[in-house]
């Protein structure tokens, strides 16, 4: 199926989308997600999550511990609580692995259902590790590699093929809390443990050279790294590392104290029981990957069950434009004026590829987020919300790349020392590139005063040596010093000297 690379307001400003939301009984937390809509790139609108440690000590007695048991019935009641007085419609709850293994699991469904009224289903292993690919599927641009999802009881391995899960999978009893009680057994031993569990389970021929990372432990993981290199995004999802660098990143910390894990930068406090067994199954699963770089993902489980409840068409919807057009057009002055952007500048790019277009499209819908804002901070105000808003299909340097072209939208200079250090993460080609699209969308809000039909009645030329606006008669008035300024401004990011506004027919 063709994968459609288009805005559409009519999706973006409907207001009768039902809320749905997700309860994940993991064996280390309960969560609520309650979502805007049951869509290709809904946005939480309420998250919450319970430490409720499910399966701490579920290997050595078999059983969830009774503390365990009565905090997610509670978190649960609440939850129930919660998502009436908002008005949920549909009310999914998926229960993993401790549920799963343990001899009482059958009894904390009766009481969660007696208690809270939900009906729990139970994923299999196999299940969790198709449900994790999925969600790496919904929350990347046709991604292919493997998934790791390393949750608090196991560790699911799955293939992914663009948008396809491939055939190979498994699931592991290397969660967070076995490794955290492995490590408080036999220490350093524990390596030699996963070891040989890995050897036996997994094979290590890749796909393709990426494994992507999912779970809290190691977006918690991802925090840290982020900190201690000074990243200029501190986004989890879409971060990309160096498996080498990662791996002895890994080995550092999971050799540390718990006090001296603790000390460190972007530690959930949380997550200091736990980290030292995300480090070390990272650590391990590397040596045995050996990929060539690990990408975080802050989508899995959850997010790949309701891409599963999508029809196929909604599937092949791109997760960016969905996004960034649910963001951009209703905040925009005229939501049509954004598709009527993207098809006005179909043809700045000679030779552009999908992934491209679909960045230049994403920009078209952001055009005039800020245009409420002061003008004198509306470039870059807009650039440091667009960096840090939770879109999903992009990396971190195509965030910069949407961010910076706005930024230039609102005539931000690509030398303002506000965009550092961000900005590094773009090439000279791809600075040249957000300049140019962002003084084309600053040119055609100018001109049409966010009209459509003026829009449409204008195009622009350009030649090797020089840049010419052809506009309609009706689209220019007697005084068009103000589009020849922006005009000229495109010019000079385009390095061409010659430009000109002339009337058509």
């Amino acid at each position: 199926m063709q994968r459609p690379l288009d805005l559409h307001p009519e999706r973006a400003l409907r207001r009768d989308s039902d809320l749905y939301a997700i309860v994940d009984i993991g064996s280390n937390s309960v969560r609520l997600v309650v979502y805007d809509e049951l869509g290709r790139a809904p946005l939480p609108r309420f998250n919450e999550k319970s430490l409720c440690r499910l399966g701490s000590g579920l290997d050595a007695t078999g059983e969830l511990a009774p503390e365990g048991f009565r905090r997610t019935v509670e978190a649960t009641r609440r939850f129930r609580a919660i998502a009436d007085a908002m008005g949920v419609v549909r009310i999914d709850v998926l229960a993993t692995e401790a549920v799963r293994r343990a001899s009482n699991g059958p009894a904390l469904v009766d009481a969660i259902k007696e208690e809270a009224q939900f009906e729990v289903r139970i994923l299999s292993g196999a299940e969790e590790a198709h449900y994790a690919a999925l969600g790496v599927i919904s929350g990347f641009y046709r991604p292919t590699g493997l998934v790791g999802d390393m949750g608090g009881g196991s560790l699911e391995v799955a293939e992914v093929l663009d948008d396809r899960v491939g055939e190979r999978m498994v699931s592991l009893p290397l969660g967070a809390l076995p490794v955290q009680e492995m490590l408080a057994e036999v220490g350093t031993g524990a390596k030699d443990r996963i070891d040989a569990l890995l050897k036996e389970k997994l094979v290590p021929a890749m796909v393709d050279p990426v494994l992507y990372a999912v779970g809290g432990g190691w977006r918690a993981l991802a925090r840290v790294h982020m900190m201690s290199v000074e990243a200029p995004i501190h986004v989890a999802h879409g971060y990309a590392v160096d498996a080498d660098e990662l791996r002895k990143f890994a080995k550092k910390l999971w050799r540390l104290a718990p006090a001296k894990i603790a000390e460190l930068p972007g530690v959930p406090a949380r997550r200091v029981p736990t980290i030292a067994a995300a480090a070390l199954v990272m650590d391990r699963l590397l040596k045995r990957l050996a990929p060539e770089r690990v990408v975080f993902s802050a989508l899995g489980v959850r997010e790949g069950w309701l891409f599963e409840q999508l029809d196929k068409k909604q599937r092949y919807l791109d997760p960016l434009l969905e996004g960034a057009q649910a963001f951009g057009l209703p905040q925009a002055r005229v939501p049509e004026f954004g598709p009527a952007l993207a098809r006005w500048t179909t043809t700045l790019f000679p030779g552009e590829t999908p992934a491209d277009k679909r960045l230049r499209v994403a920009a078209c819908a952001l055009s005039d987020i800020g245009w409420r804002d002061h003008s004198d901070f509306r470039a870059v105000d807009s650039f440091h919300r667009v960096v840090q808003f939770p879109f999903i299909g992009l990396d971190h340097a195509e965030r910069v790349f949407l961010a910076a072209a706005v930024h230039a939208r609102y005539a931000g200079s690509m030398d303002d020392p506000r965009l550092a250090p961000a900005i590094g993460l773009l090439s000279a080609n791809a600075r040249r590139r957000a300049l140019i699209l962002g003084r084309t969308m600053l040119l055609a809000h100018r001109l049409s005063g966010c009209v459509p039909e003026i829009l449409e009645q204008a195009r622009l030329h350009i030649d090797a040596d020089q840049l010419r606006l052809e506009v309609g008669a009706h689209a220019r008035g007697p005084d068009s010093e103000v589009v020849g300024d922006r005009l000229k401004l495109l010019a000079q990011a385009i390095g061409i000297r010659r430009f000109e506004v002339v009337e058509g027919e």
